[in-house]
């Protein structure tokens, strides 16, 4: 084969592969009941749809949920993806006129480097500078990252209990290291938004809940840190969803949902996300609302069952 017919070779078969990748993927138009926009800013990440989305790069992934009538995304792992990645959904969503959710800028599952200023809790050596430290390095990526994707807000887990103190030096502790924190996230506009996980699944971490939460963002006093509501955590805590929020209003800057039990769409669970999501309308929020969930059904069948689900929970 001579060189002029390898190429034509080559490109046809790299043609044939793209067209077999995006063919191997639902379209959004036989997936979704309706493809008009929902009224909620309803935000699903790369992981929901996985079945009508098979094949598909990052960048078609958005281009689906915008056929689909998602006006948001929310991408916990984007600090994990190349930066060309990153900028490319960036790109993407910019040009549909999307908004960039949430991403977690750091999660401490492991230590009490805010609780108790310790960055291994198997030691016994209490290094506040050290911590610090470490959350500057963090902070400071999530800017970097923030201004790359036109992200307004991310994510943070204070991190463990340190059972050798009490709670209110805990709580002193981590609210210096937050007052830290917004120092550098306040000069490029970016929230750090607080979540409470709950006492099932997390039980050895020390935010829990709401009233815990706002009592945090009072003491560190920045409008660069708030409160990311994950309604399916604290339906497990504590419940009483609509007064809770009604009474950490004003700390509040962002909601996370999942039906419970399961962790799974709307519709699913316990919870009336029709009235809840009225609510949340009627007081005035416009923000983003990440479908922080898994799906019921991982079939075809399953993706428009999700898509239903929100629409039926939409707002009127």
């Amino acid at each position: 084969m001579d060189r002029r017919q390898f190429a034509k070779t080559a490109i046809a078969a790299a043609a044939g592969a793209a067209f077999a990748a995006r063919s191997s993927a639902a379209d959004a138009k036989s997936i979704a009941a309706s493809t008009e926009p929902y009224k909620c800013k309803f935000s699903p990440n790369l992981g929901h749809c996985r079945e009508s989305t098979k094949g598909l790069s990052e960048v078609d992934k958005i281009k689906f949920f915008y056929d689909c009538g998602f006006r948001g995304l929310e991408d916990n792992g984007m600090p994990a993806r190349k930066v060309e990645i990153q900028e490319a959904m960036a790109k993407e969503m910019s040009r549909l006129g999307m908004e960039m959710g949430v991403f977690v800028a750091h999660a401490e599952w492991g230590n009490a480097s805010m609780t108790g200023n310790r960055l291994d809790l198997k030691k016994r050596v209490v290094d506040k500078e050290a911590c610090r430290q470490f959350w500057k390095a963090k902070m400071e990526r999530a800017v970097e990252i923030a201004k790359r994707v036109n992200a307004k807000w991310c994510t943070v887990v204070p991190g463990l209990e340190d059972p050798s103190l009490e709670p209110e030096y805990q709580f002193a502790n981590v609210a210096e290291h937050l007052k830290w924190c917004a120092e550098i996230v306040e000069k490029a506009n970016l929230t750090i938004v607080l979540e409470p996980l709950n006492i099932k699944n997390h039980p050895s971490l020390w935010l829990k809940r709401i009233p815990q939460a706002y009592a945090l963002c009072k003491a560190v006093g920045s409008p660069n840190v708030k409160i990311l509501d994950d309604l399916y955590h604290q339906q497990v805590t504590e419940g009483n969803l609509i007064q809770n929020m009604d009474t950490a209003w004003d700390e509040i800057a962002y909601f996370q949902v999942g039906d419970v039990p399961g962790r799974k769409e709307p519709t699913t669970g316990e919870i009336n996300y029709k009235n809840v999501f009225q609510h949340i309308w009627d007081k005035g929020y416009r923000g983003i609302i990440g479908m922080e969930h898994g799906q019921s059904d991982r079939t075809i069948e399953g993706d428009k069952k999700l898509l239903a689900a929100y629409r039926s929970v939409d707002v009127a």
